[in-house]
């Protein structure tokens, strides 16, 4: 925790609040070598210019710290390089101590011969502090050293500048939230010469580590940085870039062993922090800035160096740039990073549970309670440990705990958990539970998860983290609830969840019976579930022959899995079914549809439908598309490819919802492709949809081989494009006009 609250750096006897800003901005703009050293001779500071000029010899290897840290003998002669054996007494240096000018002969940057002028003066301060100035004693070397100098900071300005349009430039429309941190990290650790760069980004409990540079990969970065913390606080509360420097440790600290705290200074106030090592990047100085955003600080962007560095000014001013340029990106970037952190968690959830539906459906499958702890300490990235319970002798119920760190088995005592209906209870460090499990070393930060009574026991599990980590966001206890939530409902028994599931083939069966024989056309369907435990899906198809040469095509996906969806699915397909027979057009159909659907499911279920009239005498497909993705057809003459576009809303949703024919003449030879949106949706692994141009080229691409297997060809590309990893379950049907009259050439 900040000290109450307004130290003031004196290391050697240096500082003054308002002195802190001024002499690094000295050391920077002077042409002259300033140094400072204590009493013992030991250098405290030292510009470029110093290094420079007064480097003991021109081989001399600079050590990470400069000259900071050397004797200052070593700079002048009569010995060149070499620490003398002698106590440090200013006497013995070549030059008065009490300020006037004394001009010495030593060897210059290159080798040669050079007149120095060097001035020292001690420092009014508490301690011995001296002060040295030095530069060339020719006119001509001082022009060239201010010509020089001016010369950098023209080189150095348009790096910064150059540095400034780039990040600018190079993050506009960033098709993705990891190229923009990519681009910018990299770019400012280039432009900055730094170690390293990190960007936090703000949440409601803190700021959450979002990126780093490459630089820093392997390097111990804190994740998280906890809000009403003093870095946090420090940088917060304050509208401009804090200058930081991470002091060395005491000698009291070093003798304590690990270091909880370091101290930190502001090299701009010289005030003195105590903060968290955990809290800490991997820098000696570093840069840290806010980024605002309508009155509050939306990230945090970390620069840092290795080694102690005079942050000069035009740096804080390049990186106030940026950070009003970023502020309006990172807004995008934060929404867009929670937005896709919520959809995996999701996704994942629902995974575990056709996972655990599936394990209760198979004989001899692995108990949750062993599959369900790594199952979520690979999706959050933490411990994860089951609570056995057993009955003792006195009737009173004992839960005991392999602890994750130490592998050893513990007894909780009885008191110690939360009781309560809730599937998902948070703790920390502060509360029981969290407070017996900090005292036996293990991580104490975390969340209870009670799944109920399985097969006769209950399973509870603790989700835990150190107190120093992130804590569970809320999308990462909306996906334990979920968790939770699906263990308890395969609680009620196996038994149950085994007569579902028979239902629901049964009903699975009946619809994906085999399509009918149409005289004049050849038809194909095809279905592949996008895992292997989902035991019923919603999509279905159906080919059904009429009178006078028609006959009546559906594709349907209904919402949902489980018996109510495949129940709704077989509604759906016998009503359209029946409503076909009565020589209704497709609009009226799904029209019909739509109203009995709304009374006959309990739940809120929906569905997306194609309904085609194929009338073969006249040539025409008539059909009403209610909210399912565009059919394809195919023109065998021309190799032509049409979207059916006429559109409606989708079925079962709404009453008194409007929907529309669309109409398109057929010849011979022409294909007709109905498929549901597990296709076009199927995605990369790179993120990639498949989209409605991967599945027009591929058609055009696999019919040149023929109408048998098309629909097989085309199901291997999209296995092929997503690596055999669907998300969503895929349908398709092919029908071929073999025997058709001449049509009109009108469509919609």
């Amino acid at each position: 925790m900040a000290q109450e609250h307004h130290d003031i750096m004196r290391t050697g006897g240096i500082g003054e609040p308002s002195l802190g800003g001024t002499l690094s901005a000295l050391l920077a703009i002077t042409s002259d070598a300033v140094i400072a050293f204590d009493g013992s001779g030991t250098i405290l500071l030292a510009n470029d210019e110093a290094l420079r000029l007064l480097k003991p010899s021109p081989g001399w290897v600079v050590p990470p710290a400069g000259l900071v840290g050397a004797d200052v003998r070593i700079l002048f002669p009569p010995a060149i390089g070499v620490v003398p054996d002698a106590p440090f007494t200013h006497d013995a240096l070549p030059f008065s101590v009490g300020g006037p000018t004394v001009r010495l002969m030593r060897s210059g940057p290159t080798g040669e011969t050079v007149s120095l002028a060097v001035r020292c003066e001690r420092v009014s301060a508490p301690g011995e502090v001296f002060l040295l100035v030095a530069h060339p004693d020719t006119e001509e070397g001082s022009a060239d050293r201010e010509r020089e100098r001016l010369v950098e900071e023209l080189s150095r300005a348009n790096r910064r500048l150059a540095g400034t349009l780039d990040i600018v430039l190079g993050t506009l429309d960033s098709p993705s939230v990891g190229t923009l941190f990519e681009r910018v990290l990299e770019r400012l650790r280039e432009t900055m010469d730094a170690r390293g760069t990190t960007v936090y980004l703000a949440e409601h409990n803190g700021f959450h580590l979002r990126g780093t540079s490459a630089s820093l990969v392997g390097l111990q970065v804190p994740r998280y940085l906890p809000s009403g913390r003093s870095l946090v606080e420090l940088v917060t509360r304050t509208e401009r870039p804090l200058c930081l420097r991470v002091l060395p440790p005491e000698g009291e600290s070093l003798r304590k062993g690990h270091l909880v705290y370091r101290k930190v200074m502001d090299e701009q106030t010289r005030r003195i922090y105590e903060v968290r090592s955990s809290q800490l990047p991997p820098f000696t100085s570093f840069l840290a800035i806010p980024v605002r955003f309508g009155g509050q600080v939306i990230a945090l962007i970390e620069v840092g160096w290795k080694n102690v560095r005079a942050i000069a000014r035009e740096d804080v001013d390049l990186l106030d740039a940026v950070t009003s340029y970023l502020a309006v990106q990172l807004v995008g970037a934060l929404s867009a990073l929670r937005s896709q952190r919520r959809e995996q968690l999701t996704a994942r959830a629902s995974a575990l549970r056709d996972t655990l539906v599936a394990q209760r459906f198979e004989p001899d499958t692995t108990d949750p309670r062993q599959t369900l702890p790594a199952s979520i300490a690979a999706d959050l990235s933490c411990a994860c440990v089951p609570l056995i319970e057993s009955a003792q002798g006195d009737g009173e119920l004992r839960a005991s705990v392999t602890l994750p760190t130490v592998g050893r088995e513990a007894v909780l005592p009885a008191d110690m958990l939360p009781e309560g209906a809730e599937p998902v209870v948070t703790f920390g460090p502060d509360d029981p539970l969290g407070e017996w499990l900090c005292d036996q070393g293990e991580p104490c930060l975390g969340v209870l998860v009670d799944g109920g009574t399985v097969d006769g026991e209950r399973l509870r599990l603790l989700v835990l983290r150190p107190p120093d980590a992130e804590p569970f966001d809320e999308p990462e206890l909306v996906y334990l609830r979920q968790v939770g939530e699906t263990v308890r409902a395969l609680s009620p028994g196996e038994q149950g969840y085994r007569r579902e599931r028979r239902i629901a083939q049964a009903l699975q069966s009946g619809m994906r019976s085999k399509l009918q024989q149409v005289p004049g056309l050849s038809a194909e369907g095809i279905y592949s579930s996008a895992t292997e435990s989902a035991f019923v899906g919603g999509d279905f198809y159906d080919l059904i022959g009429l009178p006078e040469r028609k006959a009546c095509v559906i594709m349907g996906d209904v919402s949902g899995k489980g018996v109510e969806a495949a129940s709704v699915s077989a509604a759906v397909r016998t009503a359209l079914g029946a409503y076909s027979w009565e020589g209704l057009s497709p609009a009226r159909m799904v029209r019909l549809l739509n109203e009995f659907l709304l009374g006959f499911s309990r739940l809120e279920t929906f569905a997306t439908l194609f309904v085609g009239i194929i009338d073969l005498a006249k040539g025409t497909l008539t059909y009403c598309s209610a909210g399912h993705p565009p059919a394809l057809l195919v023109r065998a003459q021309s190799d032509e490819l049409l979207w059916l576009g006429v559109q409606s809303g989708v079925v079962g949703a709404f009453h008194d919802m409007t929907y529309r024919d669309g109409s398109v003449s057929c010849a011979e030879g022409d294909l007709l492709l109905l498929y549901t949106d597990g296709t076009t949706e199927a995605r990369a692994a790179d993120g990639a949809f498949f989209g409605e141009d991967g599945l027009r080229d591929a058609v055009m691409r696999e019919r040149e081989a023929g109408f048998e297997g098309l629909l097989d060809r085309l199901l291997a590309t999209v296995d092929d494009f997503t690596n055999n990893s669907l998300d969503d379950d895929v349908a398709m049907v092919a029908v071929r006009f073999d025997e058709v009259a001449a049509g009109s050439l009108a469509h919609g």
